[in-house]
């Protein structure tokens, strides 16, 4: 096992969690466009160095077909192999959904429970490069909306390595979303070997006046936006979902028992998601205890800009979840 370094990006995360499950476990194998090292290990070196360890058997580049990718991977996981998928961005599983959907999500139920599907599906995505409409859209959402499939956004490096052995870990299939933009951003290393449980999210921050609820690359703008709102006296409590589903209601409702307020944020498109599903559980849950209506703060209702400015326009910042914040306070 070599020495992992004090602080690593997300990149070296995601690669030190698929080198660690692939050392403890032979049946665990990695297939996807351009993953083995011939091809760089993919198209940021996430799978870097891994063909060369295990061998090409274990990591293999496959041909530019999503469908085959996921259709290869539901195999093999049948046969008692638990295979990690790349779909290279998140725009390009709507080619494999039927194979998702469809098989992947539904074939325990459809057994009886005789099988399992132990399978990760990897994809990136994420505003912020100028990728366009077909190559950055957040589509959590629809896969939260299908029963039988475990999705999961980590914030940070330490997370991803930690939900990443998790995930290749069950025995149902996972969507792990990796954010493209904050690949390159440092923190601290995780505890080597520890997995993070699914369905368990984390307070990041403590605080009494709002709760700020988001995953994924928001997390930080959230963050950003809690200090800069504590200079004005006003404490957010921030929790980082980790896990879009399931979902972990109870720190959630908690949470919001205790500040009266709440703010989801996430990349995606406000309307239908993952956002309205919070709103409500919040509502039904809470309502009475409620000081302020619950706050949704989402991109904007149109597919990803190409131009700059405009894709700058398209995302939420931190001057979007610090309005909300101040509009519950009224």
């Amino acid at each position: 096992m070599s020495q992992m370094p004090t602080n690593i990006n997300t990149i070296q995360a995601v690669n030190f969690a698929l080198d660690d499950a692939m050392a403890a476990d032979a049946n665990v194998i990695v297939l996807g466009e351009d993953v083995a090292d011939g091809q760089e290990g993919g198209i940021v070196g996430v799978t870097k160095g891994l063909s060369s360890k295990y061998g090409t058997s274990r990591v293999r580049s496959t041909p530019i077909s999503e469908q085959a990718i996921i259709g290869a991977a539901i195999g093999a996981s049948m046969v008692g192999m638990r295979p990690v998928a790349e779909i290279m961005l998140m725009n390009f599983t709507t080619v494999a959904m039927d194979m998702i959907v469809n098989h992947a999500a539904k074939l325990r139920f459809m057994s009886g429970g005789q099988t399992n599907v132990p399978i990760v599906i990897r994809t990136m995505t994420g505003a912020g490069f100028g990728t366009g409409g077909q190559h950055a859209d957040y589509l959590e959402a629809w896969f939260a909306h299908v029963a039988g499939i475990k999705v999961v956004a980590p914030s940070n490096p330490a997370d991803a390595y930690g939900l990443m052995l998790s995930c290749i870990r069950d025995d149902d299939p996972c969507l792990f979303i990796e954010n493209m933009p904050t690949y390159w951003n440092p923190g601290n290393a995780p505890e080597r070997g520890v997995a993070i449980p699914l369905g368990k999210a984390n307070v990041v921050r403590a605080g009494t006046d709002v709760t700020l609820i988001s995953y994924s690359r928001r997390v930080q703008e959230v963050m950003v936006a809690a200090e800069a709102l504590a200079k004005d006296g006003i404490a957010c409590e921030v929790i980082d979902l980790r896990t879009v589903s399931p979902l972990d209601t109870e720190t959630i409702l908690t949470s919001v028992a205790k500040t009266g307020r709440a703010v989801v944020v996430h990349e995606a498109v406000k309307p239908f998601g993952v956002g309205a599903e919070i709103a409500s559980r919040i509502y039904e849950a809470l309502f009475r205890e409620l000081k302020a209506p619950v706050q949704r703060v989402g991109a904007q209702f149109c597919p990803v800009p190409f131009s700059k400015p405009l894709e700058d326009a398209f995302v939420p910042g931190v001057a979007d979840i610090e309005a909300a914040v101040r509009a519950t306070l009224k």
